[in-house]
């Protein structure tokens, strides 16, 4: 296996070239996307309506949160915790759409327990991050991924609340020719889209924040997405020589053959030029701190090849695989509220 690994990595060296002209850059970044967006997995271009329907709506401190659910790829539905501050940062708000991890989903980043009664507990690892920034006056928009939560198979969800479905749905949508990271990344997308009708959100000002296993999704879909204006990738940026291939990993991290074509590092350079935003932890035994030091100190020449340096930042913080936050929050408000960034790095 590391003879694979390390045969995969001499031939992105071939297919880039030593020396390579640096004029073919944006050239080899299309052609980049474009491959990641096969290997992903082939879904229908074609886009159904959304067809909104709301579950619920309750006051809450600060607050107005909504249950919805739209139709996004191939007849699934997502649905999703709609977050509105009742003092927004600016009108219309900027929009943040925000991915929980492993663990009984989208509940767990709102402050609920499994079942939608309200937490009195520890919030844990994803430390109610979807709150924190709605309470930072953005309109927070936490999809439940599917495989989680109430999108679990029917066989799944007589187990304990945090089994999820992730390893079938993986396996049987790769006999289709698609992952359930494509599936993911997708999904998020059509996200994107209902975030953008919703009155009081800002269509110009839409940033994606995820941990672990929603790191993964938001990473990925803003190298997809170029409306997502900025991105905050948690416990995930990393080397997947140093992590995915270091230890057991769900199959949801898995997307074959992308190792013929890039390391995480260039398909999260993919963003640039638009920010993004990295947190570790120290003591992270998930996604290890110096693999996400080595990733990052790799797109931090990304970043500078694409005339944008500035646009990207971390927060190496003291703790485990988990929400920092704190950083990450000032870190969007700033790229929030400030002129987006257009061609190599300039503000318009």
């Amino acid at each position: 296996m590391s003879s694979l690994t390390e045969q995969a990595a001499e031939r992105r060296r071939f297919a880039r070239g030593d020396g390579a002209d640096p004029a073919d850059r944006e050239g080899r970044r299309a052609r980049l996307r474009e491959s990641f967006s096969r290997l992903l997995g082939e879904f229908p271009a074609e886009e159904q309506p959304p067809e909104p329907r709301l579950l619920e709506r309750t006051e809450c401190d600060g607050y107005i949160r909504e249950r919805v659910e739209f139709a996004t790829v191939e007849g699934l539905r997502m649905p999703t915790y709609v977050l509105m501050p009742r003092r927004p940062a600016s009108v219309p708000a900027a929009a943040v759409i925000a991915l929980h991890g492993h663990g009984y989903g989208s509940r767990e980043i709102v402050g609920l327990e499994p079942d939608g009664s309200e937490r009195a507990g520890h919030p844990g690892l994803h430390k109610d991050f979807a709150i924190s920034l709605a309470r930072e006056g953005f309109v927070v928009f936490a999809p439940e991924l599917i495989g989680f939560g109430d999108r679990r198979l029917e066989e799944d969800k007589q187990e304990k609340p945090g089994q999820n479905s992730c390893f079938r749905l993986a396996a049987h949508l790769l006999l289709t020719g698609r992952t359930l990271a494509g599936l993911r990344v997708r999904e998020t997308m059509r996200a994107v889209d209902y975030a953008r009708s919703l009155p009081g959100a800002d269509p110009n000002r839409i940033a994606v924040m995820g941990i672990s296993g929603g790191g993964l999704v938001a990473g990925f879909a803003a190298a997809l997405d170029e409306r997502i204006r900025c991105a905050v990738v948690s416990g995930y940026a990393s080397l997947f020589a140093e992590s995915i291939l270091a230890r057991n990993h769900c199959l949801d991290n898995y997307i074959p053959g992308i190792l013929l074509e890039a390391e995480m590092p260039e398909l999260l350079g993919l963003i640039a030029p638009r920010a993004l935003f990295l947190e570790s932890g120290d003591a992270d035994r998930v996604f290890p701190r110096e693999a996400a030091e080595k990733a990052y100190r790799e797109l931090q020449g990304l970043y500078s090849e694409a005339g944008a340096p500035g646009s990207l930042a971390a927060d190496f913080f003291a703790g485990g695989h988990e929400i920092h936050g704190e950083p990450a929050f000032a870190w969007l408000r700033e790229r929030l509220e400030a002129p987006p960034t257009t061609g190599r790095g300039e503000s318009r």
